[in-house]
């Protein structure tokens, strides 16, 4: 190894995400970023000039194979996150900001939800879209489902420890409670809900990705989606169809309602003309 100090970094950097709870992908890519800064340089960061660190990640933003600049966002974020874990709080301050997208999320109608559920030849891939859509389900939510966690007779969905390891519980829909006991009583799962190929019998997220890309081929559908696109149009719906944005965050699992808000600018909700609530007190109406 070149830098034979970055071993001691790496084991430090593990400590630090078990401990904050942070998943495992989030090291790794932590890892992998911060290791090619120390390839570039044959030194730890905390030992190159900073306006030599400024130029590299110039470099990096102005990379042309990396149009979503997502090289250099990742970069920023692993060198911040090295700082602050050594206590150079100034250093990880001094890197770039990071304007954070402002693109909206595009949704699915339900004209084509239900072209999109309809297209799936196997009722394992029809049951599981549908079941994402649903219940506003994150792709790792739904490989980690087990079928103690479907409760058929309170209607419920129980999601186990999913993002910022938080349990929650949302309904589930009458029809939804359906297709499960087919599906059920055709593929027998064992255990998990979604059995497939990983090492412990579950459903891959790359796997629900596949099925969610190769079945948008078979529908009219041109709209730029993926799996999260069902999230999101939940979200959408149920905002449409009155729930309030309280409701909405505890349902997503989000913890700060600014995450949720977003969705207020694509759903298209009734407009209620200004009034006073004293009128409405008296069922009081001018002629």
């Amino acid at each position: 190894m070149l830098v034979p100090e970055f071993e001691s970094v790496v084991r430090r950097l593990e400590q630090q995400v078990v401990l904050r709870g942070q998943s495992k992908s989030t090291l790794n890519n932590y890892i992998r970023r911060i290791a090619l800064f120390v390839v570039h340089f044959k030194q730890l960061p905390e030992q190159i000039d900073p306006e030599e660190i400024n130029d590299y990640l110039v470099a990096l933003a102005r990379d042309p194979r990396s149009p979503s600049r997502s090289s250099f966002k990742h970069m920023v974020y692993g060198l911040r996150y090295y700082f602050r874990l050594l206590g150079m709080n100034k250093n990880a301050i001094a890197l770039p900001s990071l304007k954070k997208d402002t693109k909206l999320p595009v949704i699915l109608n339900r004209e084509e939800l239900k072209e999109l559920f309809a297209a799936p030849a196997l009722l394992k891939q029809r049951v599981v879209l549908a079941l994402i859509y649903s219940a506003g389900l994150r792709g790792q939510e739904v490989i980690k489902l087990k079928i103690s966690d479907i409760d058929f007779e309170r209607k419920t969905i129980h999601i186990r420890q999913s993002k910022y390891k938080k349990d929650r519980v949302v309904p589930l829909a009458d029809s939804m409670a359906v297709g499960l006991r087919k599906y059920l009583s055709a593929e027998n799962p064992h255990i998990w809900l979604f059995n497939g190929k990983e090492p412990d019998g579950r459903y891959s997220v790359r796997g629900l990705s596949w099925v969610m890309r190769e079945n948008l081929k078979k529908t009219s559908i041109t709209k730029e989606v993926n799996l999260h696109s069902l999230r999101h149009s939940y979200a959408t719906h149920l905002l449409e169809q009155g729930v309030n944005i309280v409701t909405l965050k505890e349902l997503l699992g989000h913890t700060d309602i600014t995450t949720t808000m977003i969705y207020l600018h694509i759903a298209q909700c009734d407009l209620v003309k200004a009034h006073s609530p004293l009128d409405r007190l008296y069922n009081y109406s001018s002629k």
